[in-house]
């Protein structure tokens, strides 16, 4: 059976947070942002952090991580 990008996501979020170049590479998912704005609607409670990565030519640049947060 086919998954949706969404419930790829929340599979990963489960066991570990994600950043844009995770979810690209990893899961297929181009606009995380907007699939976790989607399970934030479906109830899931997404946070996200800004935290410092290297791109590929080296130069420090800032992202945004998403988790789920434990209740």
């Amino acid at each position: 059976m086919k998954s949706t990008q969404c419930e790829r996501l929340l599979q990963w979020l489960e066991r570990a947070p994600i950043d844009p170049m995770m979810a690209w590479v990893e899961l297929g998912i181009y606009r995380l942002s907007a699939r976790c704005f989607d399970l934030k609607e479906q109830g899931h409670n997404v946070v996200s952090k800004t935290v410092e990565v290297t791109n590929r030519f080296g130069e420090s640049c800032r992202v945004a991580q998403y988790s789920l947060e434990q209740k």
